[in-house]
């Protein structure tokens, strides 16, 4: 009789796991979208309240009003960023090619910056002795790895485009059914894990809502101050280049990458007042990051710093573009599990 129990487990196990399986398969093409769709409609829920009670608590004007801003303000300059970077590849391979033939003897003023003049200065000069044209092969490689994994992150602008459409119709759909959603995702956790299972839903809501915040809106803001930037020094392609800071500041290497190149191209072709402006402008824009997204991550939940952003950089790594609020949110409920464990031990 015992192994009789045994073997009936043994196959209703194995069949749950299969059925599980084929389900994920089966949704594994609408995985991405409704992920997307599931991280906005979380760092979003408390304005979607907001706006409800203003329109009397009518849920299918709030749900019109909160699908509308999540089109204006992820979906648009997602695409318009990678669009913009897609369709001017050419005129940004062209102008990187146009260095080999600028002089390369470095500015006075650089090496008279602070902290970083000297070593910067010295780096321009190996530069130049081993050639322009020795050093764009060896950047080469990597030039074409990383546009490699552009293409691959950003693929078909057509698929893109269908990516974007389906998440914004799976976000409509949460905005409207959040609560029922919420109730049955809360009742399954307190099934598993009773008590402490809400609380773990609970802290991954409020990291991916800090993630959001911070990792977000820090991004607009960099972009938009690095392309005002850009206008005011009226370097070319100036709004391909505020959609590739963009690209940048949510991958969380920031607009130096760009700015300063930007500021030596101004230098080299004579607008040397120009030139200091945007690099100044430049270390105000970077310094950002050390005030503003600190902040708007606290007002989400009060995390390490450094657990966010090794949560968003391997996440990223790992997962693409939506592993930016996946990691995290899967190292935000680790780290609280493990110090309510570590607390409620007792010593003896």
């Amino acid at each position: 009789m015992q192994n009789s129990d045994l073997t009936r487990s043994i196959f209703a196990i194995a069949f749950i796991v299969g059925l599980i399986a084929a389900s994920l398969w089966i949704l594994r093409p609408f995985l991405p979208a409704t992920l997307w769709a599931t991280m906005i409609v979380i760092a979003t829920w408390p304005l979607m309240l907001k706006v409800q009670a203003r329109l009397n608590n009518k849920r299918g004007l709030a749900v019109l009003v909160m699908t509308s801003l999540v089109v204006m303000i992820f979906v648009i300059p997602l695409i318009l960023a990678i669009t913009t970077i897609m369709q001017n590849t050419d005129l940004i391979t062209n102008a990187a090619k146009s260095l080999s033939n600028m002089s390369t003897t470095p500015p006075d003023w650089l090496a008279q910056l602070p902290y970083i003049g000297t070593q910067a200065a010295q780096t321009w000069q190996d530069i130049a002795a081993t050639g322009t044209q020795e050093f764009t092969s060896k950047a080469t490689p990597y030039a074409g790895a990383v546009a490699k994994w552009l293409v691959t992150e950003a693929g078909s602008l057509g698929l893109l485009f269908t990516h974007f459409l389906l998440m914004t119709a799976l976000a409509a759909v949460m905005f409207a059914y959040g609560e029922a959603a919420a109730a049955g995702i809360k009742q399954f956790a307190r099934k598993l894990a009773g008590d402490r299972g809400t609380e773990v839903i609970n802290i991954a809501s409020q990291a991916i809502r800090a993630v959001a915040l911070g990792v977000g809106v820090t991004a607009i803001v960099q972009a938009l101050l690095g392309g005002i930037g850009l206008a005011i020094t009226s370097v070319p392609f100036a709004a391909v280049l505020t959609a590739l800071m963009f690209m940048l500041c949510i991958a969380q290497i920031g607009v130096i990458p760009v700015l300063l190149p930007a500021s030596i191209w101004l230098y080299w072709h004579g607008d040397t007042s120009w030139a200091i402006f945007l690099l100044v402008w430049m270390i105000i824009v970077a310094s950002l990051d050390n005030f503003l997204r600190p902040y708007l991550i606290k007002q989400g939940a009060d995390l390490p710093m450094l657990l966010i952003l090794a949560g968003v950089i391997g996440g990223l790594l790992s997962f693409g573009l939506v592993g930016i609020f996946v990691g995290p949110a899967v190292l935000a409920v680790s780290y609280t599990l493990l110090q309510t464990w570590v607390a409620e031990t007792k010593v003896p």
